[in-house]
C-alpha cells in the first residue's frame, strides 16, 4: 500500500505547489517524478534517472512536432483574420437569431487550433456586436463562446491536451477524434443550454462601440482557405485511422499506402501548416521569422511541449514501479466505473492549478501505468481515456485560471458574477461530458 499512498502524497505535492506555491509545472512534476522514484523503495537511483530520461524523450518525440504544428496553425489563423472568417461563415448558417448558438457552435471550432484565451479575444468584438443587434445580454453570448471554446479545446485533436495525453498513453488520435465528438457535441448542447436558460438571467450590457465595424471588416481570407488547415488534416487523421481497421476498407494497395503516409499525425500537422500559410494576404519574410508569426507560435509551443514530456517522465517513473498492478489488484471488479478515474484526477488537477492542459497531460502520467491493469490497454479504451481527461479537466475554471479573467475581464464581468457564469458554466459542461464518456464507455468497451 506504501506505492499507492506515494502516488496520493505525489498528487497531493503537484497540486500544492503549482497552486499554493506558484512554482512552474516543470518543476513541480520533475520533483515529484524524481521524488517518487527515490522513496518508492521499488527503482534503484540509476533506474529512476532513466525512467526519466526515456518517458521524456519518448514522449517529446512522439508528440512535439505534433502541438508544434497545431501552434503554427492557430497563430496563423488568428493573426490573418481567418479565425473571424470562419465565426462570419458559422454565422450565416446558424442565423443571426440564434446568437447564442451561434458564437456557441463558433467557438468550438475556432479553439481546435487556437488556444482558448486567444480565441476569446480575438472574437469578443463579434459577441458583443452579435448580442447587441439581438438585443440580448452580453452574459449569454459570452458564455457561450467561451463554453464552445474551452469544450473542443479540452477534448478535441489537435490541441495541446488531447495530443499531449495521447501521446502519453499511446492512443490513436483519429480514434480521440471519434469518441471525442459525440462527447464534444453533448457539451456543446450544455453550454448552449447554459448560456440561454442560466447565463442570459444576467444583465451585461456589451456597448461594443465601434466594434460593429471591425466585424464587418472584410479583408480576411476566404472560408475555404480558413476552413482547410483545420479540417484537412483531421480528415487525413481519421482515414488513416479507419485504414488501419482489421476489415482493411481501403485495402492493401497504393491508396492505403498514401493514406498511412499522410495520415500520420506529424505529417497531416505539417500539411496543415503549409495550408495556413496561404491565409495571409501576402506570405512576407517577417512572417516566418523569429520574431513573426512563426516565431511566436514556436514560443506558445515550447511551454506545453516541455510540460507534457515532463508529464510523461512522471508516468514512466510510476509504470516502471509497478504501481499499475497493485491498483488493478485493488479495483478488481470495479471496470465499469474505471473510466470515472482519469475524470475525478483531471478535475482534482484543473480545480487546485488552473491549467487544463496541465491536468490533461498530468493526468494522463497518472493513468499511463494504470491502463493494463483496468483493462483498459486496448486503443478505444485509451482513445476513451484521453477524452475523459479532457471533460475532467473542465471541471472548473476560477481565479487561478488566466482563461477565467480573460472571460470575466472581457465580459464585464464582476468576480461573483465570473463565479455564477464562468465556473458554473464550465463546471456544467464538464459534469455532462463527464457522464457522456462514461455512457460511451458502456457502448464501445
Amino acid at each position: 500500500m506504501w506505492l499507492i499512498a506515494l502516488l496520493v502524497i505525489s498528487i497531493a505535492f503537484i497540486l500544492l505547489t503549482t497552486s499554493k506555491l506558484k512554482w512552474h509545472p516543470v518543476l513541480a512534476l520533475l520533483v515529484a517524478a524524481f521524488g517518487y522514484g527515490g522513496f518508492s523503495g521499488a527503482l534503484s537511483m540509476e533506474e529512476v534517472v532513466k525512467s526519466v530520461n526515456s518517458g521524456f524523450g519518448n514522449t517529446i518525440g512522439l508528440i512535439g512536432i505534433v502541438i508544434l504544428a497545431g501552434s503554427i496553425i492557430g497563430k496563423f489563423l488568428e493573426k490573418s483574420g481567418g479565425a473571424m472568417t470562419l465565426a462570419g461563415g458559422t454565422l450565416k448558417l446558424v442565423g443571426k437569431k440564434n446568437v447564442p448558438l451561434a458564437l456557441n457552435i463558433i467557438g468550438a471550432i475556432v479553439s481546435i487550433p487556437v488556444f482558448c484565451d486567444s480565441g476569446f479575444i480575438i472574437l469578443a468584438p463579434l459577441a458583443k456586436a452579435l448580442t447587441k443587434q439581438a438585443k440580448i445580454s452580453f452574459a449569454a453570448g459570452a458564455m457561450a463562446l467561451s463554453l464552445g471554446l474551452i469544450l473542443t479545446h479540452s477534448i478535441i485533436p489537435p490541441t495541446p491536451g488531447p495530443v499531449g495525453a495521447a501521446g502519453i498513453l499511446d492512443a490513436d488520435l483519429g480514434l480521440v477524434f471519434l469518441l471525442g465528438l459525440p462527447v464534444g457535441i453533448t457539451g456543446l448542447l450544455a453550454g448552449w443550454i447554459f448560456s440561454v436558460k442560466i447565463a442570459s438571467k444576467t444583465r451585461i450590457d456589451p456597448s461594443p462601440g465601434s466594434v460593429t465595424e471591425e466585424v464587418k471588416s472584410n479583408g480576411n481570407p476566404s472560408a475555404v482557405k480558413s476552413v482547410l488547415p483545420i479540417f484537412a488534416p483531421i480528415l487525413l487523421i481519421l482515414l488513416r485511422s479507419v485504414s488501419g481497421l482489421p476489415q482493411a476498407p481501403f485495402g492493401t494497395g497504393n491508396f492505403s499506402t498514401f493514406i498511412n503516409f499522410f495520415g500520420q499525425p506529424v505529417v497531416a500537422l505539417l500539411i496543415g501548416v503549409f495550408l495556413s500559410m496561404l491565409l495571409p494576404k501576402k506570405l512576407t519574410r517577417e512572417m516566418i521569422s523569429t520574431g513573426g508569426w512563426l516565431g511566436e507560435a514556436v514560443v506558445a509551443a515550447a511551454t506545453i511541449i516541455i510540460i507534457t514530456g515532463c508529464g510523461g517522465a512522471f508516468g514512466q517513473v510510476l509504470q516502471n514501479s509497478g504501481i499499475g498492478n497493485v491498483i488493478g489488484q485493488n479495483l478488481s471488479g470495479a471496470e465499469s466505473l474505471s473510466i470515472l478515474l482519469p475524470v475525478i484526477i483531471a478535475a482534482s488537477l484543473k480545480t487546485a492549478q488552473g491549467s487544463g492542459t496541465v491536468a490533461i497531460v498530468a493526468g494522463a502520467g497518472i493513468m499511463a501505468p494504470l491502463l493494463a491493469p483496468l483493462g483498459m490497454d486496448a486503443p478505444l479504451a485509451k482513445a476513451l481515456v484521453v477524452v475523459a481527461l479532457g471533460a475532467g479537466s473542465m471541471i472548473a475554471s476560477h481565479a487561478n485560471d488566466s482563461y477565467f479573467w480573460v472571460v470575466t475581464q472581457m465580459s464585464g464581468m464582476s468576480v461573483k458574477q465570473g463565479y455564477k457564469l464562468q465556473t458554473l458554466g464550465t463546471m456544467t459542461v464538464g459534469i455532462i461530458c463527464s457522464l457522456a464518456v462514461w455512457l460511451l464507455s458502456l457502448a464501445v468497451l
